[in-house]
């Protein structure tokens, strides 16, 4: 018989339970309230090591035990929306990609939205960032189904100033700490300073069980080098560290973007001002022309949001520019034109600062700081705009298999007086997935998953206008957003084959024809920071000889991808649906959403007879 005066090994149990409880309720509130990525990280460790995860290997176990026993008021309220979202039927209880480990490069609000997703399906997930925190003052314009979509994570719990009441923007630097703490509550492992610096093959000599992908990061001794992994996802932006993913250009008219934040102090004042949600030039043209009379100042487009910051992004015209100093001379090239040494920094503020207050009728403004302490002006070329020439990649070495693919502005690079930025990036988010998904369950060969990725990458240039509106069902499953999905010009198996085994594909080529001599690298100025003491230009590689004509392959891969940024229908679309939210009347709604369907179908047509005809090119049968 058990000594009464003896407590038993469930009340003992219950005891102890309670007590993790009530250390890691004030551990959790730090976690929530904390505003940086290196103070993330610290007080999640600490919570970690207080519910005693520490030592547990099986990352699916994370998520459960801190629900379990962190209960404050404020923990429930987001285990309440988490929960149901690890049963939804895509992810199957997360035991769809337990096999899978994943590399993600970049913690921008992209990859980690991605790392969320893949975490959902079971995969245990490693996120690498280079930079020690997030700095990023620039505000983000969120669109319907990625305000529904955070909403629906657990936003409004962190942050609970999230999209209050017609509010559809947030800081960058915000939206990282949000989607980061999600992230880390799934049991996502995140390493800041710390840059991928190349991806290394498994070895030849495959005794013992071999060694798999791996990847040598910066610093060279980080633990994260014995990792093995069979999915890398490039996440950095368009500095995309990841190789096998060349480039190509979509050229328009000079663009010349100036970024600027100011404090927000919010005062009486500061709070009644009206944000500017977007206007072009040919939607408010008295209030363009009234800047220009009066202070000399030719801009396109205007973007104001009241966020955290004041936050101002204009295109401006050149010759304003040069005529207000910002720029001191005229250049033949726009990579000279912009280069750091040709901008006048204090003209630049005093450029912001007479648009900021033509702008609010506000008396005046304090510049934010940036990450290096200085005022939080910047410059930006959009002349040229990169894009990936394709999504994803599929390696085979020494018996080990390489998923490797790319989401966000590193595979489509946006417009930012547009506004295309987050939502265009985590559409792409949920089309990895997807596509990792399919992977892990092996119910389809390898070529069919990269002609589905593909497929739905031709889409991503007329995303929004091709989603479906029924925003309260999008999931990772392409059917449940896109309009139409099953009728879409599909990629087909024979199309991507370039793309499996690209390496094997490319020594085999090297062997059968003479060797060429290297071509010359395009410059990449599209987004350069002019702000910036490093002075050297970005360059892209390219596989193909200066001068040679393109061949076949590379016909079908322009006809394959993306859409030509000249064609002003869709560039005039493009800025109207950004303004869909913002200050239109029914009649003008109407008048938009008509010109977006005219230029969608048009769009459409044109693609799916370059396809058409690529593939007629190449086998004289347009039906195979």
């Amino acid at each position: 018989m058990q000594n009464p005066k003896e407590p038993s090994p469930n009340k003992e149990q219950r005891e102890g339970s309670a007590q993790i409880e009530n250390f890691s309720e004030p551990l959790f509130e730090n976690f929530y309230k904390a505003q940086s990525l290196s103070g993330t990280l610290s007080s999640y460790a600490a919570l970690q090591e207080q519910v005693g995860l520490c030592d547990v290997n099986d990352h699916r176990l994370i998520y459960k035990a801190l629900s379990n026993t962190v209960q404050s008021r404020r923990a429930r309220s987001l285990w309440s929306l988490l929960t149901p979202l690890t049963e939804r039927e895509e992810y199957r209880n997360g035991t769809i990609c337990t096999e899978q480990k994943i590399l993600i490069i970049g913690a921008g609000p992209c990859g980690l939205r991605t790392a969320i997703e893949c975490s959902l399906l079971g995969a245990k997930v490693i996120v690498v960032e280079r930079r020690e925190d997030f700095t990023r003052n620039n505000v983000l314009h969120l669109w319907p189904f990625v305000i529904k979509d955070l909403k629906q994570l657990g936003a409004k719990i962190l942050y609970p100033k999230f999209c209050l009441g017609n509010i559809n923007h947030i800081s960058i630097r915000r939206l990282q700490l949000i989607l980061l703490k999600i992230c880390l509550c799934l049991g996502v492992e995140v390493h800041h300073n710390v840059a991928l610096e190349d991806v290394v093959e498994p070895p030849e000599d495959q005794s013992n069980g071999g060694t798999g992908w791996r990847a040598k990061f910066d610093p060279v001794d980080h633990s994260l080098s014995t990792f093995e992994f069979d999915v890398v996802i490039g996440a950095d932006g368009r500095r995309n560290t990841l190789k096998g993913f060349e480039k190509k250009k979509a050229g328009r008219a000079l663009a010349i973007a100036i970024t600027f934040n100011f404090v927000n102090y919010n005062t009486s004042q500061e709070v009644k001002v009206q944000e500017i949600g977007g206007c072009f030039y040919h939607m408010k043209q008295d209030f363009f022309k009234e800047m220009k009379s009066t202070l000399g100042i030719d801009l396109e487009n205007i973007v104001y949001y009241k966020d955290e910051t004041h936050y101002f992004v204009v295109t401006a015209k050149k010759s304003c520019l040069l005529t207000k100093g910002v720029l001191k001379e005229d250049k033949p090239t726009t990579a000279e034109l912009l280069s750091p040494p040709n901008v006048d920094h204090d003209k630049m503020k005093s450029f912001a600062m007479e648009v900021a207050v033509f702008s609010t009728k506000l008396p005046k403004f304090d510049f934010e700081v940036n990450h290096r302490n200085r005022p939080d002006v910047a410059m930006f070329d959009f002349t040229s705009v990169y894009q990936a020439c394709h999504t994803a990649l599929i390696h085979e070495k020494n018996g080990h298999n390489l998923l490797a693919c790319m989401v966000g502005d590193g595979l489509y690079q946006p417009f930012w007086p547009q506004g295309t930025g987050c939502g265009r990036g985590f559409i792409s988010a949920f089309n990895a997935a997807w596509m990792i998904r399919d992977w892990a369950l092996g119910e389809k060969d390898p070529l069919t998953i990269l002609a589905e990725r593909e497929t739905l990458y031709l889409m991503l240039p007329m995303t929004p206008m091709n989603l479906s509106q029924a925003v309260d069902s999008y999931t990772i499953d392409p059917k449940t957003r896109y309009k139409n999905y099953q009728s879409r010009v599909t990629v087909t198996r024979k199309e991507v084959e370039r793309l499996y085994n690209p390496g094997e594909q490319d020594e085999t080529k090297h062997h059968q024809e003479p060797e060429k001599q290297e071509g010359s690298s395009d410059i990449v100025p599209g987004g350069m920071d002019t702000t910036s003491d490093d002075t050297s230009v970005t360059k892209e590689s390219t596989q193909k000889p200066a001068g040679d004509s393109p061949t076949e392959s590379e016909k079908l891969t322009v006809a394959l991808n993306g859409h030509d940024l000249k064609n002003n229908q869709l560039d005039r679309a493009a800025e109207q649906v950004f303004n869909l939210e913002t200050n239109l009347n029914e009649p003008s709604l109407k008048k938009v959403e008509n010109s977006m369907l005219d230029a969608d179908v048009l769009e459409e047509k044109r693609r799916n007879q370059e396809l058409l005809d690529a593939r007629t090119q190449r086998d004289g049968d347009p039906e195979q």
